[in-house]
């Protein structure tokens, strides 16, 4: 009896092992897969193969008021959407970085992944002033799954 309690305890023991091993660097995702970069006003082409990861990377600066979000996640048969991670250029307080949205691709096709930075919208997602609207922009990634 003993030795079934403990070896029905060693799948929990394992699974805990697993979970924390996953948890560390404060990022959800390690690996990144290949890395497109955009940024507002731009339109990139994107060309990988189904079954590969990838990041979509824009310059980012929340000190600032950068808020960049996914617009509508891509046809799930295309691309499947993971996560958003950001990177810190530095140290400093009010150090910039880079978000990266991270997909893997699924079958073959195209989609359209936008996007949008509002610029100092807080928790919104319109512009709260003509400034804002300004600096506020879109970065559009045209992916195909060859």
């Amino acid at each position: 009896m003993i030795r079934r309690k403990a070896a029905a305890s060693l799948p929990a023991v394992a699974l805990v092992a697993l979970l924390a091993a996953g948890c560390g660097g404060g990022s959800a995702v390690s690996d990144l897969g290949t890395v497109v970069k955009g940024a507002k006003g731009t339109t990139v082409p994107v060309e990988l193969g189904p079954g590969r990861r990838f990041s979509l990377a824009v310059p980012d600066n929340p000190s600032v008021g950068d808020g960049w979000t996914l617009v509508a996640v891509p046809d799930a048969k295309v691309a499947s959407y993971i996560s958003k991670e950001h990177e810190s250029s530095g140290d400093a307080t009010g150090a910039g970085g880079t978000s990266y949205f991270v997909f893997n691709t699924k079958g073959r096709g195209t989609a359209r992944i936008t996007l949008r930075d509002c610029w100092r919208c807080g928790t919104g997602t319109t512009p709260p002033d003509e400034q804002s609207r300004q600096m506020s922009g879109e970065a559009i990634f045209e992916l195909t799954v060859r």
